[in-house]
């Protein structure tokens, strides 16, 4: 007997001393694996946006890569993280990461309803599974959630995970994060949500579809005011503010605009990115998800006016039914450089897209003859009144015609740039020589390939093309009586607490004499006052010249009227701001290309661009002081009669227009 009863006890000693083991063995390997586990994704901040300032550092844009735009913890108001932790997770602030009573109770009911569900979760598990885990509804992937949770829970604190969890979440309607939630729901920032509104926030991660008050304000409601019960029951509110927030309606705002600042300025923005990347070694990355504070060059008044007159469909031909007629645009500062506008097509613009305005490469006609032609041979010692030979020209097989067919043996410079003719053109690239051309062109920031080594560049004939920055660079030399201040978008890059990651200063280069740059002034401006610029004039000093460029002579095109054209351009200036503008189709065929009236096009968009970007800029004159015979002074620049201006000139020098070539 006695016997038997130490064999029992030996037994279960035996027993209880392999389940002893065994749990120690158990919570060994558990302590084991939960310190195994690496959370350090948790560490990494979350992206935060960047913001693009404009030239008087006000927001004009925001770059994110992220869902999320993340806000810290003492942005939070009390009463959202406490109908938070009323609603998700009432003992957040005394469990361990897991609640073993909330687990002990939704066992007890998956065992009596013989299946098994997700209930127990707490913020911390559900911010684990949200982060590290994925959703499948398995045993062993709730065990790997609660030890994500206790790891976690021994990491950081019970703030920091509440701001992780709030940051991550989906709040239904497209929004994730408590940040955008409150825009979405009520147009706020989450700082400023009081407690009806955060009651209905708190609310939603649960069944943000079925809680949505965009979707059943019904249910939305009586969601709502179920939060606010738990909160008055944890002592979270009081049964005033309970009885005070329960009457009053849900308050939500449908609001389409969200963060109003992402997705502005997409052409803009994205010349942001680029130089960026380009000029200062930023990687995209760093852009979209570091918080940075980019000041720009960017005017809104200027932006926005150049943005409605690209919507204003009156001032476009008609398009074809499968493509629209397209427009690129850039307007520069030419004292600064600072890029004021860009427009990268019509249409919607994507963050990314291709932009018309920097990326597209079109032949620009005869617009590029001031850059190639007329500016290296005023630099040269020619003058506007300079005679210049206008017959039949056969330079080694090449060719030019005027585009009216005819010549007049000898024109002025004057008259060349006014009527545009090409003879003219040809044969002075020819006299100066085409070296001289593509140097002067490359000191305005256009450096041709070795193919365009040949006559052709003198009407624009270019192997490639040109950008409407690129033109509207070249051109702000003129303007700047002869410094060309290099485009650009950028002035400083900080970071979020201000600290200077880049000083941006472009210094401006003297790439041609005061004179020339005064020359082509008054040459240009007669281009406008009556010449083929006409639809750029308004009531104020503008200088400029339009380029179109033929079809290209192929079968395809047999048949079409002179007048067609692929590319139009104008390019121009007032004593403010320098601007190039291209309209054409994308994809040019015998189907969509520019008749004679599209060709003026670009110069109605430059007129009513800077019409209405300088419209409560007072009107000056061009600075032109006297500079020597054959430059016009001020008075003669401004004068309303441009032909007798110049005719007094060429009288002067040559005697009613005639006379020998220089």
């Amino acid at each position: 007997m006695i016997k038997s009863f130490w064999k029992k006890k030996r037994f279960w000693q035996i027993c209880s001393g392999i389940v002893l083991t065994g749990c120690v063995i158990v919570f060994v390997a558990c302590y084991s694996y939960i310190r195994g586990l690496d959370v350090s994704k948790l560490n990494q901040p979350l992206p935060e946006s960047t913001l693009v300032l404009d030239k008087y550092g006000k927001p004009a844009s925001q770059l994110s890569a992220s869902k999320i735009e993340p806000v810290q913890f003492s942005q939070l108001p009390k009463v959202l993280t406490d109908a938070v932790v009323a609603v998700e997770d009432k003992r957040f602030y005394e469990h361990t990461g897991i609640d073993m009573r909330s687990i002990f109770r939704a066992v007890a009911r998956d065992v009596l309803r013989g299946s098994y569900s997700e209930g127990a979760s707490t913020i911390t598990q559900q911010l684990a599974r949200n982060l590290f885990l994925n959703a499948d509804k398995t045993l062993g992937r709730k065990l790997r959630e609660a030890a994500y949770a206790i790891k976690i829970d021994t990491t950081y604190s019970k703030n920091e995970i509440l701001e992780l969890y709030l940051n991550s979440i989906y709040f239904g309607e497209g929004s994730w994060g408590v940040q955008g939630a409150a825009r979405t729901y009520f147009n706020k920032d989450v700082k400023d949500l009081t407690l009806p509104e955060a009651a209905v926030l708190a609310a939603l991660p649960k069944a943000p579809s079925r809680y949505s008050p965009f979707q059943d304000e019904g249910q939305a409601l009586e969601r709502r005011n179920t939060v606010l019960v738990l909160m008055r029951d944890e002592g979270k509110i009081t049964a005033q503010d309970y009885e005070k927030a329960k009457s009053s309606p849900l308050g939500v705002v449908k609001s389409d605009k969200g963060n109003n600042l992402k997705g502005r300025y997409p052409a803009y923005v994205d010349a942001v990115i680029n130089e960026a990347v380009h000029e200062y070694g930023f990687t995209e990355e760093q852009l979209l998800t570091g918080g940075l504070r980019i000041t720009t060059e960017l005017d809104p008044l200027v932006q926005n006016a150049v943005a409605d007159v690209f919507k204003d469909e009156s001032l476009f031909p008609e398009s074809k039914t499968d493509q629209l007629i397209q427009s690129g645009a850039a307007i520069v500062d030419q004292r600064t450089g600072g890029i004021r506008a860009l427009a990268g097509g019509r249409g919607e613009g994507v963050f990314r897209g291709f932009s018309r305005a920097t990326q597209l490469k079109r032949q620009p006609g005869s617009s590029f003859k001031p850059i190639v032609v007329y500016g290296p041979a005023l630099d040269s010692g020619y003058k506007p009144s300079s005679i210049l030979f206008d017959g039949p020209l056969n330079i080694e097989g090449y060719q030019p015609q005027d585009w009216d067919h005819r010549t007049r043996g000898q024109v002025t410079m004057q008259e060349a740039v006014v009527s545009s003719w090409n003879v003219p053109a040809v044969w002075l690239l020819h006299e100066i020589g085409i070296d001289r051309g593509l140097q002067f062109a490359k000191s305005l920031g256009i450096t041709l390939p070795a193919q365009d080594r040949q006559l052709g560049i003198a009407l624009g004939g270019l192997s490639e093309g040109v950008s409407p920055l690129q033109m509207a660079q070249a051109f702000s030399a003129f303007a700047a009586k002869g410094v060309l201040h290099p485009a650009h978008t950028i002035t400083k890059i900080e970071t979020s607490s201000g600290h200077l990651l880049v000083g941006a200063s472009p210094k401006g280069t003297p790439v041609m004499q005061p004179e020339t740059a005064y020359a082509m002034t008054t040459m240009l401006q007669v281009a406008v006052a009556q010449g083929t610029g006409k639809n750029a004039a308004m009531n104020r000093p503008v200088a400029g010249k339009s380029g179109t460029t033929q079809l290209p002579q192929t079968k395809e095109f047999e048949g079409l009227s002179s007048g067609s054209a692929k590319d139009a351009w104008f390019v121009g200036y007032t004593p403010e701001l320098t601007a190039a503008v291209w309209v054409g189709y994308d994809r040019t065929d015998k189907e969509h290309y520019l008749t004679t009236s599209g060709g003026a096009v670009p110069a109605v968009l430059f007129r009513e661009m800077m019409s209405r970007a300088l419209a409560q800029v007072p009107i000056v004159p061009f600075d032109m002081p006297i500079v020597g015979a054959g430059t016009l002074t001020t008075e003669e620049s401004n004068s309303t009669d441009f032909s007798n201006v110049i005719d007094e000139v060429v009288k002067r020098e040559h005697g009613h227009g005639k006379g020998k070539k220089r």
